[in-house]
């Protein structure tokens, strides 16, 4: 236990639950937040179970979004034929624009379409892990990696930006014209999951560790 805090300075040894919606302190016993009337809980019910089941969902929608086309281009010069459809993933696309000479283009979607994901899902598996006492870590550790988590997580859908840009700006009638890959989708889907995940996991189950083991 950490010096100077008692083992009934904690609200959840008091019976308090925080309101999710407006934060108001109450007593569980009262089952609705009496500011707001949303109902209270000690703890989101279920949350390491909702986490880990999105973070499956999200690595399972995540291996086609890497392997399918992020966008097709048709038009001339897409092929030796001519005028035939051609697709491009996402490390493919980081590569074109990486030997085009626009590298802070390819740092860009590199980082928020492949390194960015990863990190997010490692993070939110490792702090799963941490919050049953699987996994080694200071509390400032945790907090660091779940604020960082939050805080980068939306920056995901730079690349689903980018081909929605392309699409509208590249309109060049016969000669070209980019539509969206199979792997937007799956990709937007994979940023989607990560977020819920986030917000399912309590970040509070990590200090009730660290509480029962002090």
């Amino acid at each position: 236990m950490n010096p100077g805090v008692s083992k009934g300075s904690f609200a959840i040894d008091q019976g308090l639950a925080s309101c999710s919606c407006c934060g108001k302190l109450s007593p569980q016993e009262v089952e609705h937040c009496p500011r707001c009337g949303k109902r209270l809980h000690l703890r989101k019910p279920q949350s390491l179970a909702r986490t880990l089941s999105l973070l499956v969902a999200a690595i399972a929608f995540y291996i086609p979004a890497m392997a399918l086309p992020v966008m097709i281009v048709d038009g001339v010069g897409t092929s030796s034929a001519g005028g035939s459809t051609g697709g491009s993933t996402i490390i493919g696309g980081v590569i074109t624009f990486w030997k085009s000479g626009s590298y802070p283009v390819a740092i860009i979607i590199f980082t928020a379409s492949v390194l960015i994901p990863i990190l997010k899902i490692v993070s939110l598996c490792w702090l799963c892990l941490a919050a049953t006492g699987r996994a080694a870590g200071s509390p400032h550790s945790h907090a660091l990696a779940y604020h960082i988590t939050e805080l980068v997580g939306r920056w995901s859908m730079v690349d689903v930006f980018v081909v929605a840009i392309l699409v509208c700006l590249v309109r060049l009638g016969n000669l070209m014209t980019i539509t969206p890959g199979p792997a937007a989708i799956s990709f937007a889907t994979v940023v989607i999951l990560t977020m819920l995940s986030a917000m399912s996991f309590d970040p509070r189950l990590l200090w009730d560790h660290q509480r029962r083991t002090a």
